[in-house]
């Protein structure tokens, strides 16, 4: 049988195909996410990318070659959570199984990626719900909300949920720097009372004030160092902080700034004007008149959990379900962050959330996939189903925003992954107790 010339240039490669990373997957319905739906059709992995989509595609005469029958089931791009400590905490409350910060008000010369464990147990819990890829945020603390911690906590790093090392998992070790943009804390801990109090706003507006112009002084600092080095100074030296600031400086990487409401995020959007950088806002709650000023710089906002209670008394009841549909309304392109490690399986239900309280339901799948991978730069390789791209691929029985839906198969670069977790563990364990 003659092969068809589109797959004609990935014909001299089925003698050397590895049986773990090339298959055809036959009756499926494909859900490309940067197109229409595929009812009925065949998808052709080779080499771990996306060779082919089509209703009657061949299979290769290759020995070994892996095709499976999965009529009835769906395909969708594998989900990319956009904020997240999965791999580098395991407790928070423990102190010695989380390491994604450190002490210093700037380093932005640290990268979390190289620090994961990967037998962490969120990882394959975390896989369960879809979820293939998650950028890795450090000095996470306050929930993706800006709290304690430095001002500048270290490079996002983009990673795969599945490798026996780091350098396997890893997708892109810089795809932002982190920032935590200053706010006046509404409260502060005591260590005479060992206890948290209402601050004083006189003192809580003086520190917030220092930290900003210390914030200024660091950007200058690596202005002026970025300056020394392209002029060849003699005797200039190399200082990791501050060469690990060039790619912001030079507009090549984003800035994620954690910010919230509606003044903090007023003030950053100000703060990245005055310093001529690249912003994506992350941890964004309530946002104000600052929606359509976001939407005229086009700055991508990373939304937190929408399964969660109002911030304030006087807020309506689904303040944290509808903003995400605000934001798209006005033009605002979003993804999903858990901003943490514990509930991280629960990012497609974030987006159902919000799917159900405005936000269209493409935009939904869109958030956790697509959108994602365009606002992180991978969009070329990852994000949706199309020829060429990586298969980072999951099928389920239902829609995966669905909480009912089963994922019955996972692949990661095109190669198949075991679904088993501590959940399954247990639940095998108790079913069959005596």
């Amino acid at each position: 049988m003659m092969l068809p010339k589109s797959i004609l240039p990935f014909a001299c490669f089925f003698p050397l195909l590895a049986a773990d990373n090339s298959l055809l997957l036959r009756n499926v319905t494909v859900h490309p996410i940067s197109g229409p739906n595929q009812e009925n059709t065949s998808l052709l992995i080779l080499e771990g990318k996306i060779a082919e989509m089509g209703p009657k595609i061949p299979t290769p005469k290759t020995k070994n070659f892996k095709v499976i029958d999965a009529k009835g089931l769906h395909v969708y791009p594998g989900m990319i959570d956009s904020g997240t400590v999965v791999g580098i905490s395991e407790i928070g409350s423990v102190r010695e199984s989380n390491d994604y910060g450190e002490v210093g008000d700037f380093n932005p010369q640290l990268r979390p990626l190289i620090a994961v464990n990967p037998e962490s147990d969120h990882v394959p819990v975390t896989r369960a719900n879809g979820i293939t890829s998650v950028v890795l945020v450090p000095a996470l603390a306050g929930g993706g909300r800006g709290g304690d911690g430095s001002l500048i906590g270290g490079q996002a790093s983009l990673m795969h949920l599945e490798g026996w090392t780091w350098e396997e998992m890893e997708i892109n070790r810089s795809v932002a720097l982190q920032l935590r943009f200053p706010t006046i804390a509404a409260r502060g801990f005591s260590p005479q009372t060992l206890s948290v109090a209402p601050s004083n706003y006189q003192q809580a507006r003086q520190n917030k004030d220092a930290q900003v112009r210390k914030l200024r002084t660091f950007f200058d600092q690596a202005r002026a160092y970025k300056l020394a080095k392209d002029s060849k100074l003699p005797g200039f030296k190399t200082d990791l902080k501050l060469e690990a600031m060039i790619p912001a400086l030079e507009g090549k990487l984003p800035v994620l700034v954690m910010a919230a409401r509606e003044r903090e995020i007023k003030e950053a959007i100000e703060f990245a004007d005055e310093q001529r950088i690249k912003i994506v806002l992350a941890g964004v709650r309530r946002p104000g008149k600052q929606i359509d000023i976001i939407a005229k710089k086009r700055i991508p906002v990373i939304l937190g959990t929408t399964l969660t209670a109002p911030e304030e008394e006087d807020d309506a009841y689904d303040a944290a379900y509808s903003l995400p549909g605000e934001l798209h309304k006005a033009g605002v392109k979003i993804a999903f962050g858990t901003f943490g490690a514990q509930f991280a399986r629960n990012l497609p239900y974030e987006a159902a959330m919000a799917i159900n309280f405005g936000l269209p339901y493409e935009e939904g799948l869109k958030s956790v996939t697509l959108n994602a991978a365009e606002i992180w730069g991978v969009a070329d390789k990852y994000g949706s189903i199309d020829r060429g791209k990586v298969a980072d691929l999951i099928v389920t029985d239902g829609d995966p925003l669905e909480i009912r839906t089963q994922v019955k198969m996972m692949f990661i670069k095109g190669e198949p992954v075991d679904l088993e977790s501590r959940h399954t563990r247990l639940y095998k364990k108790w079913m069959a107790r005596p």
